[in-house]
């Protein structure tokens, strides 16, 4: 939340130089507030635990928000019981009509598939149509991001020779961005992915920039310049033990994984996994909350659809919704 202070205090540019929110008196008197209202459309297997992951980052803000969640109609839901699903989500034809002041879209276990060859592709592209016009600002997680780019830009994943799987660093490129305020120099994030956008034609897109990287797993995060799209390419959500319970998973399976880098003290998976990345994770969160969502939203949730500018346009295979 910001700091409130006398108008033309001396201390106000010296503050905003160091990349800290302060409103003057003047603007926090205008100030409307009401409850927000998110979307969160889970694609994660395991919809619980995410549900949980996802709550747990939001509630560390002073904001009171409003969280609704979203399954795809057009996916059979394998590991979630239809009774929570039919207790505790919506599906898009019974939010269509609602107007969010943010939107979650989390990854999904898909990415070696072709985003057309997705069963649910189609809804995915309906949802990011609306939100043209419907919400104001969305935070893309994992394929989630890689999609979202693929929808609005035609940016292209392509494989990597590996999966990508462990806690890596990445820098802060633009310690001004109000997304990364309170930010060291550096952080850590998770990640788990076989793929990767391409750098190449993200730079194409004049109007996102890139805002962190990571030398061993190339970028990070990055946003529009509005910050009425943000793209985080790892898992900052992520627990202590879910790349654990990953590793296990896909050697049960028997997929052979690589052990998760910087991840198990001593590279031992017998070894409790370190936590190094739950400070970043709740302030990159909060951070979205409030300078992305809360600082720009109407106040009157209805006139989000005049207020947001409809600037591009996504395809599958070329066409335009």
């Amino acid at each position: 939340m910001p700091v409130k202070v006398i108008k033309n205090l001396p201390a106000i540019e010296e503050l905003r130089a160091d990349n800290i929110f302060v409103m003057d008196s003047e603007r926090a008197k205008k100030q409307n507030i009401r409850l927000l209202n998110l979307l969160v459309v889970n694609l994660m297997p395991r919809k619980l635990v995410t549900e949980t992951q996802i709550l747990r980052l939001l509630s560390n803000t002073p904001l009171q928000i409003n969280v609704d969640f979203l399954y795809t109609a057009t996916h059979e839901v394998k590991n979630t019981q239809q009774s929570h699903l039919d207790s505790f989500y919506k599906s898009f034809s019974q939010v269509k009509a609602n107007y969010y002041d943010g939107l979650i879209v989390t990854g999904a276990p898909v990415e070696q598939l072709e985003f057309e060859a997705v069963d649910y592709w189609a809804e995915f592209l309906e949802i990011m149509n609306w939100s043209k016009s419907h919400v104001y600002s969305t935070l893309h997680i994992c394929w989630g991001a890689q999609a979202g780019l693929y929808a609005r830009y035609g940016v292209e994943k392509e494989n990597l020779a590996q999966k990508l799987c462990g806690i890596f660093e990445s820098s802060v490129e633009n310690p001004k961005n109000p997304l990364f305020r309170g930010f060291d120099d550096y952080f850590y994030c998770p990640q788990s992915r076989y793929t990767c956008s391409d750098e190449q034609a993200i730079t194409k897109v004049a109007d996102l920039e890139v805002l962190s990287k990571s030398q061993e797993a190339g970028l990070s995060i990055l946003a529009k310049k509005n910050l009425r799209e943000v793209y985080l390419f790892g898992h900052l959500e992520y627990d202590r033990d879910t790349l654990a319970w990953e590793y296990q998973r896909d050697k049960a399976s028997g997929l052979q994984p690589e052990l998760p880098k910087h991840y198990f003290p001593e590279d031992d998976d017998r070894k409790p996994p370190k936590m190094n990345w739950a400070s970043a994770a709740s302030l990159f969160f909060s951070n979205w909350l409030n300078y992305a969502v809360y600082q720009g939203t109407p106040y009157v949730a209805e006139r989000l659809s005049k207020h947001l500018e409809e600037d591009y346009d996504f395809n599958e295979n070329g066409e335009e919704l």
